[in-house]
Order: C-alpha cells, then sequence, then structure tokens
C-alpha cells in the first residue's frame, strides 16, 4: 500500500513538471509571436510600407533633352527631335518566348534583325533593359500600344534624339553622338548619373567637349501598377532640365561654301574675324552624314566611311600636320626685318638655284627670277630669296617669330582633345628630339616650308589673322560670349618690334595677289570692297628627283598621293581687312591654280554678310 501511494505522488509530480513546462513554453511563445507583431507593425512599419510601394509604385527614369547647337544667326545646327522606341526588361517577362515572337510580328521584322535581338538579350543580364528598336515610325509605335495588353513587361517609349539638318557641313566641328557605352559611363559622372537605356552622348568634336552642359537631366516619371505589372496611373511627373543651348561663332552659309568648295577634294578651309577671334567657317574635306551615327552606324556605311583614302574620318583642320610651303614667307620675310638682318630694299640675284656646300637648292621657276627685292621676291614668291635670308636668319630666330603669331601651339587650347600642336623646329628641338645637331641646309629649306615644319591650317589662319590685324595677339574662339559678343578689344597686345614691318609685309602680300606677276594675280578681285591680298603655297610631299625635274610633268600627270599640297592664305578687305581665311587642298597640285580662285569665292561671300553680322553684333551691344 506504502508503495503504491509513494508511486501515485511521483507520477503526479512528473505530470505537473511536464504541463508547468509546456505551459512556461507556450508563454515564451506567445511572447515571441507578440513582440515579433508589434516589431514589423509598429518598428517596421515605414520599411514595410516602403516595400509594398515599390511593388505598387514604379519609377522610370526618360533620357535627357540634350541641348542645342545654334549658330551666329541662331539658327538650329544640332537639334533634336522626338524617337519612338521599344524597351523589353527580360525578367518582368513571364514568358519571353511568346512576348518577342509577337513583337517580331507587329514590327514585321526580318530574321537578321531578330536574331540581332536575340544575340542583344543574350549579352544583358535579366534585370537590364533590352533595346528592341531605338527608331521606330509612328505607325509601328501606335501598332505596339494598341497591342499591350498582350504584350506584358514591353514599354513604348518617347525620346529625344539629335538631329543634324545640315549633314555633312558641321560634322568636324560639332561631332555626333551615339548611345552611350560602358567607358562613357565609368569616366564621365553626368553621364553615370543620368543614363537610361539608349542615352545619346558625344563622341567627338563639341558634342564631346561640351558633354555636361549638353546632357541636361532626367524626367522622371511614377505610375502605379497592377499584380501583373501593368501600368494602371500616373502618380507623378518630375520634369528634368533641359540641357544648355550653345551658340557658335559660325555663320552657316559660309560653312556651307567651304563645303561646296571642297567637294570631292580632301582638305580644310578656315575663316576668322582678325579682331575678335571668332571662328566664321572651318570645314574639313571630305566630311561625312552625322546622322549615320546616331542609331549605330550600320557596316556598309562604316566601311565606306573608314576605307575611304581621303579619310573623312579625320578631322585635317586640327589634325592635319602641312608643311606650309610659301605660305611661311610673310613670317619669314617678317622675322628678318624685327631682328634687323635685311631690310626693304635687300636685293638678291635669283638664277634658278643656290649651290651651298655641294648641295643645290631649286628655285621654283628654272631660270630664275633675276634681280629680287623683299617686296618682289613675296610677289613672285621667289624661293631663292628666301633661302638667303633664312640662311642669315638662322632657324632659333625663325622660330620665335613663327610661335609668337601662333605655329607651333594648340590655337584652342583645351577645347578639342584630337588638336595637335604642329612643330616649329629649332637647333635645341633636334638635339633634343633626335639626338643630331642642327644643318644649315635645313635651315635653307625652312625659309620655304619644307623639312621638319609642320603646321595646322588653323595655325596658319591664326598667322594670317595676327598680320592682317597689325600684328596684335588675339584669341581665337567658337563659343559665342553671352556678355560681349563679339566687340573688339582697345588693347591688344603687340606681336612686333617695329609696326612699320607689318605695315611692309601687308603691303607685300597685297603685291602678290593684286599686281601683274603676282602669284594669286589671276584669283584677284579690282572691287575694293571685296579686294584681298594674300600668299600661295606649294608644299612639297615626296622629294622632287633630277629625273622628275626633267620630265616636268603637269599636275594631272603625277600620280595622285605624289601630287604637292596646294595652300593659300588671305586677308580683306585690303584697305579696312576684317577676315582672314587659309586654304589647303591636299594633293592639289600648286596654290595658285587651285586654292587662291576659292578665296575669290569666299571674301565675295564673307563680306556680302558682313554687314547682317554686325546688324546681330550691335543689337546685342545695345541691350549691354
Amino acid at each position: 500500500m506504502i508503495n503504491s501511494s509513494s508511486d501515485n505522488v511521483r507520477k503526479l509530480n512528473s505530470l505537473n513538471r511536464r504541463m508547468f513546462i509546456t505551459g512556461s513554453l507556450k508563454f515564451f511563445i506567445m511572447i515571441g509571436l507578440v513582440s515579433r507583431l508589434f516589431f514589423l507593425q509598429v518598428k517596421e512599419n515605414k520599411k514595410y510600407l516602403t516595400l509594398s510601394d515599390k511593388n505598387r509604385i514604379r519609377e522610370w527614369k526618360l533620357a535627357p533633352v540634350r541641348g542645342e547647337f545654334l549658330d551666329y544667326f541662331g539658327n538650329i545646327i544640332a537639334g533634336n527631335f522626338e524617337a519612338y522606341q521599344l524597351h523589353i526588361i527580360p525578367e518582368q517577362v513571364e514568358n519571353f518566348r511568346y512576348v518577342i515572337y509577337r513583337v517580331k510580328d507587329l514590327l514585321e521584322l526580318s530574321d537578321k534583325q531578330f536574331k540581332k535581338i536575340l544575340k542583344k538579350k543574350n549579352e544583358i543580364k535579366p534585370w537590364e533593359t533590352l533595346i528592341v528598336s531605338d527608331n521606330l515610325s509612328w505607325n509601328k509605335f501606335s501598332k505596339i500600344n494598341n497591342h499591350l495588353y498582350d504584350l506584358n513587361g514591353v514599354k513604348p517609349v518617347i525620346s529625344i534624339s539629335r538631329n543634324y539638318p545640315y549633314k555633312e557641313n558641321f560634322t568636324h566641328l560639332i561631332g555626333y553622338v551615339s548611345q552611350a557605352n560602358e567607358n562613357d559611363i565609368e569616366t564621365n559622372e553626368q553621364i553615370k548619373k543620368n543614363f537610361v537605356p539608349g542615352l545619346k552622348v558625344g563622341k567627338v568634336g563639341l558634342e564631346k567637349s561640351f558633354e555636361n552642359d549638353l546632357i541636361g537631366t532626367n524626367d522622371i516619371e511614377r505610375y502605379e501598377v497592377n499584380a501583373y505589372g501593368r501600368r494602371i496611373s500616373q502618380l507623378e511627373f518630375q520634369k528634368g532640365e533641359k540641357g544648355k543651348t550653345i551658340k557658335l561663332t559660325i555663320d552657316t552659309e559660309i560653312q556651307k561654301l567651304t563645303n561646296e568648295l571642297l567637294k570631292d577634294q580632301a582638305g580644310s578651309i578656315c575663316v576668322m574675324d582678325i579682331y575678335t577671334g571668332s571662328i566664321i567657317a572651318m570645314h574639313s574635306s571630305p566630311s561625312f552624314d552625322p546622322n549615320l551615327f546616331v542609331f549605330g552606324i550600320s557596316q556598309d556605311d562604316w566601311q565606306l566611311i573608314r576605307n575611304d583614302p581621303m579619310k573623312p574620318l579625320v578631322n585635317k583642320t586640327l589634325q592635319g600636320n602641312y608643311s606650309p610651303g610659301s605660305t611661311i614667307k610673310p613670317i619669314v620675310a617678317l622675322s628678318a626685318l624685327e631682328n634687323g638682318i635685311i631690310n626693304p630694299n635687300f636685293t638678291v640675284k635669283c638664277n634658278g638655284k643656290t649651290e651651298m656646300y655641294g648641295q643645290t637648292y631649286h628655285c621654283w621657276k628654272k631660270k630664275g627670277h633675276g634681280f629680287m627685292n623683299l617686296r618682289n621676291a613675296m610677289k613672285q614668291s621667289c624661293d631663292t630669296y628666301f633661302y638667303e635670308i633664312a640662311r642669315r636668319l638662322g632657324v632659333d630666330k625663325l622660330s620665335v617669330t613663327a610661335k609668337k603669331f601662333g605655329l607651333g601651339e594648340k590655337v584652342f587650347g583645351d577645347l578639342f582633345d584630337i588638336e595637335k600642336k604642329g612643330l616649329i623646329p629649332n637647333t635645341e628641338w633636334k638635339k633634343n628630339a633626335l639626338g643630331k645637331g642642327w644643318l644649315l641646309g635645313e635651315t635653307i629649306i625652312t625659309g620655304i616650308g619644307q623639312g621638319y615644319i609642320q603646321t595646322t591650317p588653323i595655325q596658319l589662319c591664326l598667322m594670317t589673322a595676327q598680320i592682317a590685324n597689325g600684328g596684335h595677339k588675339i584669341y581665337p574662339k567658337i563659343i559665342v560670349d553671352e556678355d560681349n559678343y563679339d566687340i573688339i578689344n582697345d588693347k591688344f597686345t603687340p606681336l612686333y618690334e617695329n609696326s612699320k614691318n607689318i605695315k611692309i609685309i601687308q603691303d607685300a602680300m597685297f603685291g602678290s595677289t593684286n599686281e601683274v606677276m603676282g602669284t594669286s594675280y589671276r584669283s584677284r578681285i579690282d572691287n575694293p570692297k571685296y579686294q584681298f591680298a594674300g600668299k600661295t603655297g606649294t608644299a612639297q610631299v615626296k622629294k622632287i628627283t633630277e629625273k622628275d625635274r626633267e620630265l616636268d610633268l603637269k599636275t594631272f600627270e603625277i600620280p595622285y598621293e605624289d601630287r604637292d599640297h596646294a595652300l593659300y592664305i588671305a586677308f580683306g578687305p585690303y584697305k579696312n581687312p576684317r577676315y582672314a581665311l587659309s586654304i589647303i587642298v591636299e594633293h592639289g597640285g600648286n596654290g595658285s591654280t587651285t586654292a587662291a580662285p576659292m578665296a575669290k569665292k569666299l571674301f565675295k561671300s564673307i563680306i556680302d554678310r558682313h554687314l547682317l553680322r554686325e546688324a546681330i553684333n550691335n543689337k546685342k551691344y545695345l541691350e549691354i
């Protein structure tokens, strides 16, 4: 009996312990659940509301509206238009195969286009946007919108894209835009900040130089979606800022004329205001249509441009390093005058060639020019005369004068990353660059713009402008300064020792164009309103052998790549100068027959349009 009673007590105690433990566990579980519910509903309330909104509310960034480029007269030379695009985000599509085939049928895509889209899809992440088309017609865009109920995850987008109304006329100056790539995004914070699929950014030219000013900021659209991700209603629209509109100093009519004059030829034409430094025209030929690059250039078009032997991708105005030929003679003569090496009456007898240390240096005129003073030597471009004054002057003194007038340095500073400095050699340069001493023969040929010396067309234009304005420093510009437009500064930094020497050079260049025996006499304009002064140049691209001299072939008889480059520099109107220009025609033969006639057409147009330009400038000046 006693044993039975004690067993019952033990069983009861054990049961009580179990009930207590079970009850305690239930209590703590209940406390845990209540605490968790309190934490989720009160403490984490904002977090889960936000997550809920993210499922319900979508944000869509639109491409920013790019700033425009205007010419001096307010014409749009790089503008925008609405482009209709179609985007798909693969991870938001329930049945991608079905959707993409529906899109193929609706857009009537060819098998080649369809395969290209599928290839693109395999190259991107599932959450990245697949751009099916970035330039749909309105009819196809409308058709897609009408079938959106059956196209889950498909987004028709109205975007802003670039348009170049003047096509090839401004290509090397303005450049072009194309789709931003990984490098663009990584190297530019503004592009990274405003990036959306299909964003177009500047690749070359001013489009690239002013990217941060032009790009603008995104429009942001917030809208509500249902459980299937389809848009129900727009909740908010945040307007972005359009990029800055940039006004250039360029005159579109003159720019178009430069393009026409260089048609089917390789070369460059630059026109500059000699007082303000404003660039009126700056064209490199051949050019191409920049609109081809906006939505991605086709392989056929790219091969045509890339393989063109005249190299349309090269900006010859800024990248082309050319021997200046006889266009350097005004600087050689000026340097000799400034350094007291010669005076205007210094005379040299030209027999057609000069013998020195066993080397023969030929003048372009076989039988020679006879006795030449400075003015006649410039007028007839006598090489023998300039051999002699270069020999007396020395390359180092010549180098100093040339650099003063803008040769051997970038004209636009850091504005264009492709611009070349050219080369104005001296004794120190050769020693450092080639490890050799300077030779007298090298000085002699430098005096006629051959040898190591290299210049760009824009440098020759600046050099001419500073001769034309009386020898004063100017700073070329291509962007209109809204504060003062083209107001002429009364204070200029002089580049001369004696202003009379500049006038001697100006007068000699007048003779070269406007007097009988002048090398560009046939391109003269007798009317004082248009009359200009200039200097021809012919730059050899290969050494002329004795056999070549004996054959004396005409330009058209020489293989294209062996023909000399034709150059011309000029300023006008002569009595009251305002504009300077430089012309180079690659393998054009000689400056007098190829380049100088272009200047005649240009000056007529430039001077006729001067009053229109001044009217805008005066109006702005009065507003200031």
